[in-house]
C-alpha cells in the first residue's frame, strides 16, 4: 500500500520537496506518494487533520506554518523544542509528533558535503528569526570556538542568545555592533536574498579562508554572497544542500532508511554567478 506524505505551505507551488522526496523514494525503493498542499493561511490545522484522517503518514512544513505545526503537535522532539518551530511531522498511533531538521540539514551540508568541520571554528549567524533559531543548537553541538548571532535589532539577537545559554555560550550583536573580528563561517539566515536584497555587513567579517553560506537557494549570486566575494571570502555556498539534507533527515525519520543526497543536490544546484 502506498504511504502518503506532503509538504504544507502558502504559497507552495515553488516547492522542490515533491521532486526531492520522489527521487529519494525511487533511489531507496520506497512506495510513497508525496504532494504539495497549499493550506489556507487561517486553516493550517484543519488541513493537516484532514490529511491525517485520510491515512497520511507524515508531512513537511514550510512558511508560514512552522510555528503552527509546533503548536499542533502532541509531542515535540528536541530540535523542535529548541527552535520553537517544526518543519516535519510524523503521524503515528493517532498522535502528531513534531521535529525540526533545518539545523541538522545545515550542519550536514557544511560538514559532509562542503567538508568544512564546525569544531573549533568561529561562526557568525546573521539574523535572529526562525531560521537562525533552528540552527543554533545543532551548531553548538559541533563545539565551535565561538558562536554569535547578529541582527538588525540587537535585542532580538540577545534574546536568542539567552534562550540557548543553557546549551552553550552564544554571543549577540546588533549589525552595527560588528567590529573588526573576522569569522570562519558566516551564515546568512535572513530571508533578504529571496527578494534580491542582503543585510548590510562590514567587509571585515570575512577573511581569505571564510565560508559564506546563504540559506536561500536557487537565486544564484545573492547580494550577501556577492558582498562576501568582494570582501575576499574563500568559498561561497547557497542553501540547496541544506534543503536536500533536511529532507533526507525527514525521509529517514519516516522510512527508516537514509537516502544519498549528492545526486539530488547536483540536480537542483544553480551556478553562483
Amino acid at each position: 500500500m502506498t504511504d502518503r506524505y506532503a509538504v504544507f505551505g502558502n504559497p507552495i507551488a515553488h516547492s522542490k520537496s515533491p521532486q526531492i522526496h520522489r527521487a529519494f523514494a525511487e533511489q531507496t525503493g520506497q512506495d510513497i506518494a508525496y504532494d504539495a498542499i497549499e493550506a489556507p493561511k487561517d486553516g493550517f490545522a484543519p488541513a493537516v487533520r484532514a490529511f491525517v484522517a485520510g491515512g497520511a503518514r507524515g508531512a513537511n512544513v514550510t512558511v508560514p506554518f512552522k510555528l503552527e505545526a509546533f503548536a499542533l503537535a502532541d509531542e515535540r522532539r528536541l530540535q523542535a523544542e529548541s527552535a520553537g518551530a517544526a518543519n516535519c511531522l510524523k503521524f503515528e498511533h493517532g498522535r502528531i509528533v513534531a521535529e525540526n531538521f533545518d539545523g541538522a540539514g545545515l550542519v550536514n551540508d557544511i560538514e559532509r558535503n562542503l567538508h568544512y568541520p564546525v569544531a573549533d571554528r568561529t561562526v557568525l549567524i546573521v539574523g535572529a528569526g526562525g531560521a537562525a533559531r533552528g540552527a543554533v543548537l545543532p551548531l553548538l553541538q559541533r563545539r565551535p570556538a565561538r558562536l554569535a548571532v547578529a541582527n538588525r535589532t540587537a535585542d532580538k539577537a540577545r534574546e536568542l542568545a539567552t534562550f540557548f545559554a543553557r546549551h552553550g555560550q552564544v554571543e549577540a550583536f546588533g549589525l552595527d555592533e560588528l567590529g573588526a573580528d573576522a569569522w570562519d563561517l558566516v551564515i546568512n539566515a535572513t530571508s533578504a536574498g529571496l527578494h534580491g536584497r542582503g543585510p548590510r555587513l562590514p567587509a571585515s567579517i570575512f577573511h581569505d579562508a571564510s565560508l559564506a553560506y546563504e540559506m536561500v537557494y536557487g537565486k544564484g549570486l545573492t547580494p550577501f554572497l556577492r558582498a562576501a566575494r568582494l570582501a575576499g571570502a574563500h568559498r561561497l555556498c547557497d542553501g540547496v544542500g541544506m534543503l536536500v539534507e533536511q529532507a533526507a533527515e525527514a525521509f529517514a525519520w519516516w522510512r527508516g532508511v537514509r537516502p544519498l543526497t549528492g545526486p539530488v543536490i547536483a540536480a537542483l544546484s544553480v551556478p553562483l554567478d
